[in-house]
């Protein structure tokens, strides 16, 4: 055996000529280079500086993966290594159980050339074979054998839809350094104008980031005109998002989404959001600090909303300090908030408020688990152009209003432990006190405490308005229980409670959020969950009056990895009244799934569906209560080295001119080739 430095030589035979720097070494021959990467021959010529030279029936096995066969190969004056009929894969040759298998693919060459001094090998007069069929001849491939990235052409990909025609796009990527990338991505549609896309990814010290474009010049139809209303439009997109930290305290993180308009995004089947949000949020992080200054902006794709509506909040500055009470030993959180929201052709408001929360837990010797919560705050408003909000309810006075609110809370609970069939149960009842005294929420704006809706996750909230425009008022009582059983391989938890008001006055809390009257509806929440094979989620809302089911959600999921099926509904049945947009009632489903067969292959499909009335939401129009939005179907092969991929998909819904219609799509990787 020879060894220099990271590089090593076993042989049955080694034979070193010192006037020449010649090593021969003969039989079961094992050579590792300084990168990690494995030569097994049966001869082998090598410099006195271990470098490779004529060698006979190679196996090159890299440490990234993959393999590297030839007859026969000899060293160039050079230095670089030529190898003769050769054949390369990145599969694995041996299954799980130890078996021989073969590669579903490799790559093979007449003339393969590997320099050892760049660390490459490329491939000349290449073709791929797919589960042993010859494919197209490939051009010039080159390889790293020490596992960095190298420029090139990716694997192409194939599509036809509804919107474009046949589409086919590749991608070069060019690496620019040890922490930058630049990828390009050209797409050539039958029914349009090409459009390129662009990605750039670098790392630094102290963070990273990337910026994705898309541009073309195609055809535009407005969101509810005809086709003949069409024009030729530059369109694009712009994303860009990164997170710096500067110091372990200080950090940056910023997101940036815009489009030139509504329907191009989902017209090149790049996005299926209907918002884009831009954001950028300079934070600091301290174990008894935090200070977060931000700002952002939303670009809506709806049909019918107005973008001179949507807010631009900057900015946004947040400040909370945590104190230890050195009388009762409780916790004292002292918070500052500001913020300026503008809109275009909408409401303008800015909002600071100051307080400070009082928290003492203490476990008594029962086991009971109380908590006491005091809470005073001071709000200062200012908004102008208020009569241009569409809701009276979210406008408030304009001009300067101020506000002034305290709150005192009392929550007990009491966790009981027992055994029950096998395993062990937990029944923890709990009532929660809260007291505060009326206040002035109409006369200020609501811009952030909009869509109230009761549910499990804000029952025993403090406030369960969601933002900090409204507070609920009052005194009132909430009481529930917590249910937890676990054994193992299972878990099943349940949580269940009610709120009840003092008073009987009217609150500003809409009809059909479960909370407009003095005893609230009833909420609730399940998880079954048996190891990772199912898990069950359920959430409802029932009407305290006549137990009518107002909120009926649950998630399933059942299977493994290969095999699996997911199923989703939601049905919102709380007759809110028709002037708060943020509260309409609605019916979905969702179902996913995937089923394997023959050890590498599967078949897939998922499905959107609305199932929303007429008797849901008046306002539709020629709506029978099923609609499908988008269907997926596919067949899929998928090992250790080699996706393929041919879906099916339909969207039945079009929107300007992204048409509703067929896209099918085949998609191929091969790892270590442009794998995607």
């Amino acid at each position: 055996m020879l060894r220099r430095g990271q590089q090593s030589v076993r042989a049955d035979k080694v034979t070193w000529d010192r006037k020449s720097g010649q090593i021969v070494a003969e039989g079961n021959i094992r050579f590792v280079d300084q990168d990690g990467n494995q030569l097994f021959t049966d001869r082998l010529e090598l410099t006195d500086e271990l470098k490779a030279g004529a060698m006979q029936n190679m196996l090159y096995v890299l440490r990234e993966g993959g393999r590297l066969a030839a007859q026969s190969g000899e060293r160039g004056e050079n230095g670089q290594v030529i190898l003769q009929n050769a054949a390369y894969s990145a599969c694995a040759v041996e299954d799980s159980q130890g078996c021989s298998r073969r590669p579903s693919w490799r790559l093979t060459a007449k003339r393969v050339v590997f320099d050892p001094d760049s660390k490459t090998v490329r491939f000349h007069g290449s073709r791929i074979e797919l589960f042993g069929v010859s494919l197209l001849p490939m051009p010039t491939i080159t390889l790293a054998t020490d596992g960095r990235p190298i420029s090139g052409l990716l694997i192409p990909d194939v599509q036809l839809s509804a919107s474009n025609g046949v589409q086919i796009s590749d991608t070069w990527y060019q690496r620019l350094g040890p922490n930058r990338d630049l990828s390009v991505t050209g797409y050539i549609y039958t029914e349009a104008l090409p459009m390129v896309s662009a990605q750039y990814r670098q790392i630094t010290g102290a963070g990273a980031l990337q910026v994705t474009g898309y541009a073309t010049r195609s055809s535009r139809i407005p969101i509810g005109g005809n086709p003949t209303s069409s024009q030729k439009d530059f369109r694009g997109y712009l994303y860009a998002n990164g997170r710096f930290q500067f110091t372990p305290n200080w950090s940056l993180t910023f997101s940036s989404r815009l489009t030139s308009d509504r329907t191009f995004l989902r017209r090149y089947d790049i996005s299926r959001d209907d918002r884009l949000r831009s954001t950028v949020n300079l934070e600091r992080i301290a174990p008894d600090s935090y200070l977060s200054i931000a700002g952002w902006a939303t670009q809506t794709l709806r049909v019918g909303d107005p973008q001179g509506q949507v807010p631009v909040a900057i900015p946004v500055i947040d400040y909370r300090r945590r104190l230890s009470d050195p009388w009762l030993g409780g916790r004292v959180q002292l918070q500052a908030n500001s913020l300026a929201i503008t809109r275009s052709s909408g409401q303008d408001t800015q909002r600071a408020f100051a307080s400070a929360q009082w928290d003492l837990r203490r476990i008594t010797p029962m086991g009971q688990e109380l908590t006491l919560t005091a809470l005073a705050r001071g709000d200062v408003y200012h908004s102008d152009e208020n009569a241009l909000s569409p809701t009276v309810s979210y406008r408030g006075n304009p001009g300067w209003q101020t506000r002034g609110m305290a709150s005192v809370a009392f929550d007990a609970k009491w966790p009981l432990v027992g055994s029950f069939m096998g395993g062990t149960q937990v029944l923890t009842p709990r009532i929660q006190i809260v007291a505060s005294p009326t206040l002035r929420n109409l006369e200020v704006p609501n811009e952030d405490a909009r869509a109230i809706d009761l549910e499990d996750s804000n029952l025993f909230a403090l406030n369960r308005f969601p933002g900090y425009d409204r507070i609920e008022d009052g005194v009132r009582f909430t009481y529930g229980f917590d249910w937890q059983f676990d054994r193992p391989g299972w878990r099943i938890s349940t949580t269940v409670g009610q709120s009840y008001r003092l008073t009987d006055r009217p609150t500003l809390l809409p009809d059909g959020t479960g909370l407009s009257t003095r005893t609230s509806d009833i909420v609730g929440r399940t998880e079954v969950r048996y190891r990772e094979f199912v898990k069950f989620t359920h959430r409802f809302r029932l009407d305290k009056d006549d137990f009518a089911v107002r909120r009926n959600e649950f998630d399933a999921a059942i299977g493994t990895r290969r095999t699996y099926l997911e199923v989703g509904y939601l049905r919102l049945n709380r007759d809110v009244s028709s002037g708060i947009e943020d509260l309409k009632d609605r019916e979905e489903a969702r179902i996913a799934g995937r089923i394997g067969f023959a050890r590498y292959w599967s078949f897939f499909g998922s499905g959107v569906f609305d199932l929303t009335g007429i008797s849901d939401d008046p306002a539709l129009v020629g709506v029978d209560g099923f609609q499908p939005i988008r269907t997926r179907l596919g067949v899929a092969y998928q090992d250790d080295c080699l996706e393929i991929d041919f879906t099916w998909r339909r969207d039945f819904v079009a929107n300007g001119d992204a048409r509703r219609g067929n896209t099918f799509q085949i998609h191929i990787a091969l790892r270590n080739l442009g794998f995607r």
